[in-house]
């Protein structure tokens, strides 16, 4: 590489990280969106996990609930730092015409979006050590070393698929107060019949099958293979990872296809 070519990569790299500090600023300067994306999980993890506390459930082999929900909690916890969030403050920054502004600006787009996913992928991390940390100390679950590689690679698919798809549906958001009513109707419906809050136990097949095409089922049961102690092996699920790499790869598609198009349109 020759040395104009080095410096304009050193040059972009750092435009990238200032970036991501200003992204981070941006974030938990906004109490509004954290709370919402960050703490509200968090707040759900404590609730659920203390009213049922001590609870089994048998159509998992008596596992103990917290077992089952502490990573279900963590699938949505990553959701909502990911696609939720990706998806509102995107339609908020093109409402404000500042996608439009960034493009007569020295930072390049790729480097713009690859700040905006590193700045998310800093606050997934985040919220997973938190998680974590409170299922493991407050609530006795267990993390095992062995099954360390299938969580691992079921949060990057996961941060992945969803961060991409949170950028790409912002080209079927009208405006910026429509977007939280558009995730929400896209989000929480789902995550009822994903395995989230409780286990399918009872539920209709129909649902389960239909669950089973989205990517919050796959996050979500991937997360919980890894932390069943009933698990051998390294916790991968082979077919959970395929139906995240599947929806990376459709949440990159739209993710470049609303990139590509005039800022201030909706398609």
């Amino acid at each position: 590489m020759s040395p104009v070519a080095t410096s304009s990569v050193k040059r972009d790299l750092g435009l990238v990280a200032w970036q991501v500090r200003y992204e981070q600023r941006a974030y938990w300067r906004n109490r509004g969106r954290g709370i919402f994306t960050f703490v509200f999980p968090l707040m759900f993890l404590v609730i659920f996990a203390s009213l049922n506390k001590g609870a089994h459930i048998s159509s998992r082999g008596g596992i103990a609930y917290d077992a089952f929900f502490v990573p279900g909690i963590l699938a949505y916890g990553v959701i909502a730092t990911t696609f939720v969030n990706m998806a509102i403050s995107t339609a908020i920054l093109r409402d404000q015409g500042v996608l439009k502004r960034m493009q007569g600006t020295p930072l390049p787009r790729w480097a713009y979006v690859a700040a905006r996913i590193g700045s998310t992928v800093i606050i997934v991390l985040s919220m997973t050590a938190v998680t974590v940390a409170l299922g493991v100390v407050a609530y006795g679950v267990h993390l095992r070393a062995s099954t360390l590689p299938g969580l691992i690679a079921t949060l990057v698919l996961g941060t992945a698929a969803f961060t991409a798809l949170g950028i790409g549906i912002t080209r079927f958001i009208p405006n910026a107060e429509a977007a939280p009513v558009v995730v929400n109707l896209v989000i929480l419906p789902l995550t009822f019949i994903s395995s989230i809050w409780f286990p399918p136990t009872g539920m209709p097949k129909a649902l389960i099958e239909i669950a089973k095409i989205f990517p919050i089922r796959a996050l979500a049961d991937g997360l919980e293979y890894a932390f069943d102690p009933r698990t051998l092996g390294s916790g991968l699920n082979g077919q959970d990872l395929r139906t995240l790499a599947i929806w990376t790869a459709v949440g990159v598609f739209l993710m470049i296809r609303f990139l590509r198009q005039p800022q201030g349109e909706v398609r």
